[in-house]
């Protein structure tokens, strides 16, 4: 018991620095090409809308608790 709880702190630890350093990770619709194809035409990815890249969940978390922080003390 003892060491599933230190595996998954340690693996929530990890997410958490992973977040921080590298906020952005290639878009899964796109697999990361900004484009997808649909009934045999190439368009742009309407999930990252071309940019290729999309906000982790972890960091789409934390702004938000930011938010809602920076909010509550003003």
């Amino acid at each position: 018991m003892l060491t599933a709880c230190a595996l998954l702190v340690l693996a929530l630890g990890c997410y958490a620095v992973l977040c921080a350093v590298k906020p952005f990770a290639p878009c899964r619709k796109c697999a990361g090409t900004g484009e997808i194809e649909r009934f045999r035409k190439v368009r742009t990815c309407p999930r990252c809308r071309g940019h290729k890249l999309r906000l982790r969940v972890g960091r789409r978390a934390h702004n938000a608790w930011r938010r809602t922080y920076d909010g509550g003390t003003r």
